[in-house]
């Protein structure tokens, strides 16, 4: 086991499978079902920012995000949207709630790898059931040390859970698709962060590029992943 990183934490939407891109077929849905209201970039602008007022009242996931359809398509019709379009939007949460998972290309390699090495533990946010769901399809729970399905990613949480693993906060190493949630917020709490870019993103990610920082990496893919855990050690 390496000397200095002792524990490395993976994101799991985005970083291990698919999981935007259902987000962007169900507005490519929603855009269609208001058309006659709203056109499509005026509704996801209206959409995003509806998200970003309920993020604190209903988290993040499926089930917020159809909230905030619903709220969007009230005032975009002036409260006037058919109860049909609604009950379609209900029927699209509950579809992506229950889509098949789909692995990142090298994802269980890159879980199988580090895990022979060091202490792994899944560090994610949403909607517990679903997050639960997830991981049970995608047949990588064993490989992990520990599940943490936390409500947001700020660095008093990676300093919490990094706090109780080997190596405590200056031997862990977060790595995910969102420099706001997993790359950011682990260089704060005193950690490694890496970023694996998605091609994919929602626009509530966004962070800028952390200029200068000295434990701040990004890799092509987790391909990359092994040989960059190993020159760290």
């Amino acid at each position: 086991m390496a000397q200095n990183l002792l524990t490395i934490g993976f994101d799991a939407d985005d970083t291990l499978w698919h999981n935007e891109r259902f987000f962007k077929l169900t507005q490519d849905r929603f855009a269609d079902l208001l058309k006659d209201h709203a056109d499509r970039d005026h509704l996801s602008e209206r959409l995003v920012a509806a998200e970003r007022r309920n993020i604190g009242h209903y988290g993040f996931g499926v089930k917020g995000f159809v909230l905030s359809m619903i709220e969007t398509a009230l005032e975009v019709t002036d409260n006037r949207v058919p109860g049909a379009v609604i009950g379609e939007l209900m029927e699209a949460g509950r579809e992506m709630l229950h889509h098949p998972l789909e692995l990142l290309p090298h994802a269980r390699a890159a879980v199988e790898a580090v895990a022979e090495t060091h202490h792994i533990v899944l560090i994610t946010k949403g909607d517990l059931l679903h997050q639960e769901r997830k991981l049970a399809q995608s047949g990588l729970g064993e490989l992990f040390n520990g599940i943490e399905i936390v409500s947001d990613k700020q660095p008093e949480v990676y300093q919490r859970i990094f706090g109780g693993r080997p190596g405590g906060v200056d031997g862990a190493m977060m790595v995910g698709n969102s420099m706001k949630s997993d790359v950011v917020p682990a260089l704060e709490a005193g950690s490694w962060g890496v970023h694996v870019p998605h091609d994919l993103a929602w626009a509530l990610e966004h962070a800028d590029v952390p200029e200068g920082a000295s434990r701040f990496r990004e890799i092509g893919d987790l391909s990359d992943l092994s040989d960059l855990v190993a020159e760290i050690g």
